[in-house]
């Protein structure tokens, strides 16, 4: 009888106790989650560029890395920028291995336990997720609320192997929380004086006590890292999760960013003193921007941001995208666009990838690198499903070039730190790393559709340097599989995957 994994066993010991009917389906759906996180593992082994990866060799049977100890693994040859769960099983030496925390921990790199475990908890809430999706027919959602475009999207990020791991949190937790669950979360409302906060922008009125705001919070926040009751004052917020899980949608609201101190794929989420002080110039600036895109492009406007002294107790208000729909139009999040029939079609999927490259570059060569990953960006969509504009949301990760601007006539907005930056390599590395590598990849599902829609439009796209590096260079990735085994390691660690434009990406 095969023994479950531990993080799969805790998973099912739970799920017997608080959802007993969800037990055969988590259990059914185990295997296919395997197989999609192992895809993702083994997309990093294939093209990250991982110290103890001493030579990859590529055969008509596949692809064989020799690792610095003498050992080989052995899989199949590697689309970096296919989607679906391709990879069941690879070989290390003579052992098979269908189970990507088996096959990390018996690899024994540095740091590659803690990485095992965090894959087995991916592997474990993404059968969870599955389970409790259902049928899920690629047709619109009936009412077209936006959070159920958000809650489409199951499986998380396309390449990340942890795509769905949720360290901290309890399956209980997960399925009151978590989008693909599509429950609807009360945020607490904790009330703070005023003159003891940092706020930009404004602060609505239904969310003050005279000379105090009440600042949203998460219940998952509030009971592991306040310890403090959940709603000290009001009856709360009834809202809607967004695909980041810390995001929530209002029904007739704004989105509401929680800071929620917890690691979801890579990075322990909270709101930074930082980003608050910016939020409000960064707002303001995005206008000037989405005015140079001849209405290709809008940005969502944050409304208010605060934070109490700690970024553990902080939010942002931010505008739906959904503000920017006219009639009979949808605004749809990219990485909900594969639960559709529309990439599909390479004539739709060029259409969408002209409209992006063309708003994506524009702003480049301005100054501008957006992260046009498939969470920050949305497409809106006409009746028939073409797309016709783009919406961005989230600016406190893209980067400024003071230079560029200077060159386009543009006033360089008051911002300071990582934000600002006129390196060259790291403009692109933002732009066509989410974009192309991130965002079009995901949609297109493959390397053979990824490059026959960049064929069909970079040759109409106005002629920059970014565009001829973007035709000429190896596509940056963020490489997040070697950035979990390098914990001392801070900041954004890259791979340089194959261009399809250029050769066979595998």
């Amino acid at each position: 009888m095969h023994r479950l994994p531990s993080a799969e066993a805790e998973v099912a010991a739970e799920l017997a106790d608080v959802r007993p009917g969800l037990a055969s389906r988590y259990a059914a759906e185990l295997p296919g989650a395997r197989a999609a996180v192992l895809t993702r593992l083994w997309r990093a082994l294939a093209h990250e560029p991982l110290p103890w990866v001493a030579r990859r060799e590529r055969g008509r049977e596949g692809l064989t890395l020799r690792l610095s100890d003498g050992r080989l693994l052995h899989g199949p040859h590697a689309d970096p920028y296919a989607t679906a769960a391709y990879v069941t099983a690879v070989r290390l030496d003579q052992a098979s291995y269908d189970d990507p925390a088996r096959l990390l921990t018996d690899l024994s790199v540095p740091h590659g336990a803690a990485f095992a475990a965090e894959l087995g908890h991916s592997v474990a809430s993404l059968a969870l997720s599955r389970a409790g999706r259902g049928a899920h027919p690629k047709e619109w959602p009936a009412r077209d609320w936006e959070w159920e475009w958000e809650q489409r999207v199951v499986d998380g990020h396309p390449f990340h192997p942890n795509c769905r791991s949720r360290p901290g949190f309890s399956v209980a937790e997960q399925l009151a929380y978590g989008p693909e669950h599509r429950p609807v979360v009360t945020l607490g409302l904790v009330p703070v004086r005023a003159d003891e906060c940092l706020v930009t922008g404004g602060w609505p009125e239904g969310m003050r006590d005279g000379e105090r705001l009440l600042i949203p919070v998460h219940p998952w926040q509030a009971e592991h890292v306040l310890k403090r009751p959940c709603d000290p004052c009001g009856d709360g917020l009834a809202a809607h999760p967004l695909m980041s899980l810390r995001t929530l949608a209002l029904p007739d609201g704004p989105h509401v960013k929680t800071a929620l101190s917890a690691r979801l794929t890579s990075s322990v989420r909270d709101i930074s003193g930082y980003s608050i002080s910016l939020s409000a110039t960064l707002s303001d600036f995005a206008e000037t921007l989405a005015a140079r895109t001849d209405g290709l492009l809008h940005m969502t406007r944050t409304l208010g941001a605060a934070t109490a002294g700690s970024p553990d107790l902080a939010a942002v208000l931010r505008e739906s995208p959904r503000e920017y729909a006219g009639p009979g139009e949808r605004v749809v999040p990219v990485a909900a666009l594969a639960t559709t029939e529309l990439p599909e079609s390479p004539a739709w999927l060029a259409e969408f990838t002209r409209l992006a490259l063309t708003v994506g570059l524009r702003l480049l060569e301005s100054g501008v690198a957006l992260e046009a990953h498939g969470q920050n960006l949305l497409v809106v969509l006409s009746a028939d499903g073409s797309p016709v504009r783009l919406v961005y949301r989230d600016l406190a990760d893209i980067r400024i070039s003071p230079a560029r601007l200077a060159r386009h006539g543009i006033p360089m907005p008051e911002l300071t730190g990582r934000i600002v930056t006129d390196d060259v390599p790291t403009l692109r590395r933002k732009l066509f790393g989410s974009l192309v590598a991130g965002a079009l990849a995901g949609t297109a599902g493959s390397g053979t559709a990824l490059r026959g829609a960049l064929e069909a439009v970079v040759r109409e796209l106005p002629a920059t340097v970014d565009l001829a590096a973007l035709r000429a260079e190896p596509l940056p990735t963020k490489a997040l599989s070697l950035m979990r085994l390098s914990p001392g390691t801070a900041g954004d660690q890259w791979a340089e995957l194959p261009n399809p434009l250029v050769t066979e990406v595998f």
